[in-house]
């Protein structure tokens, strides 16, 4: 399957990647759940339970622009990540404004 995963920072950042393949589910998810806990990351929810899409952009937020244009690789662990724990081909996260899109 193709994915495609476009992360926005606003209308003039954007980073868009395409790639084949991808990794397992569970694979995703211990990543994510990491790279949560490293970045220190911080999300309030009404229930305390913290669901995917919160992970996905949480790690996006606090990894900042900056990761995503100066570690390519950790850039596109991201990308297989969420498009592994989403299962869409076409994902957009809207760091700006907290959303994710298909």
């Amino acid at each position: 399957m193709q994915h495609h995963v476009i992360v926005s920072f606003g209308k003039d950042s954007e980073f868009d990647f395409k790639f084949s393949g991808g990794a397992a589910p569970d694979e995703a998810r211990k990543w994510f759940d990491h790279e949560f806990r490293v970045l220190e990351c911080d999300v309030a929810t009404p229930t305390g339970k913290i669901l995917a899409v919160d992970r996905i952009l949480s790690v996006a937020k606090y990894a900042g622009e900056n990761r995503f244009q100066q570690q390519s690789a950790w850039a596109d662990q991201f990308a297989k990540y969420t498009a592994a724990l989403l299962g869409r081909d076409l994902i957009r996260v809207d760091v700006e404004h907290y959303s994710i899109g298909y």
